[in-house]
């Protein structure tokens, strides 16, 4: 995902590190209820850190990878190509509102490392809810509300500032009205979580 002014801080880490905090992509997508037949959409992909992992646990269903900056989107085209993955799809598009540029209902909706930056996420929850299975789940990957001085890798402080960041409870409230219960909470160590939302409505 770009640096811009729709989803501030936002921007792809240094490659290094990424690898370093989050070593098995495949072990975090299964353990956030990613299965075979799921149609998938991989919100913010970025550099398709998740996306080749997501192919794996969905196939043969479909995974729609949507960035609006194209650069990160041949990222991710080339990572699943390197993994042989070929249930991929790629879609650039600001996913402020995911009904205008995804038509097909889809039962697994991902977005990983960028929700704190989602200046409106009401309407982007609404969106998702519009193009959400009755039985489709929402998983949100979030940096816990800690002291970005405390979230190091390799040395240093990684991650959002700490202002932005949303505890599991937090991030529930943000999506409340648009009709999302949370449904579990899974743990991903060191310093992150997957909160795993359903339809209400």
């Amino acid at each position: 995902m770009i640096d811009d002014p729709y989803f501030p801080a936002t921007s792809m880490p240094d490659p290094d590190w990424w690898q370093t905090l989050w070593p098995d992509p495949d072990r975090v997508v299964k353990d956030l209820g990613a299965r075979s037949g799921l149609a998938t959409l991989d919100v913010c992909c970025g550099d398709g850190r998740f996306t080749p992992a997501l192919c794996r646990a969905v196939a043969p269903a479909m995974v729609q990878a949507i960035d609006l900056d194209a650069g990160e989107l041949d990222l991710a085209r080339r990572a699943c190509a390197d993994e042989n993955c070929e249930n991929a799809e790629f879609v650039q598009a600001d996913v402020s509102d995911l009904s205008l540029s995804i038509a097909e209902p889809q039962d697994f909706v991902f977005i990983a490392n960028t929700f704190h930056g989602i200046p409106d996420k009401l309407m982007f929850a609404e969106g998702v809810q519009r193009i959400l299975k009755p039985d489709g789940r929402l998983v949100i990957v979030n940096w816990h509300d800690t002291d970005r001085r405390l979230t190091t890798v390799d040395g240093k402080a990684r991650g959002p500032t700490t202002g932005m960041r949303l505890s599991p409870k937090a991030c529930a409230e943000s999506i409340f009205a648009a009709g999302f219960a949370l449904c579990n909470v899974v743990e991903l160590e060191p310093y992150h979580y997957g909160a795993v939302f359903e339809p209400t409505s």
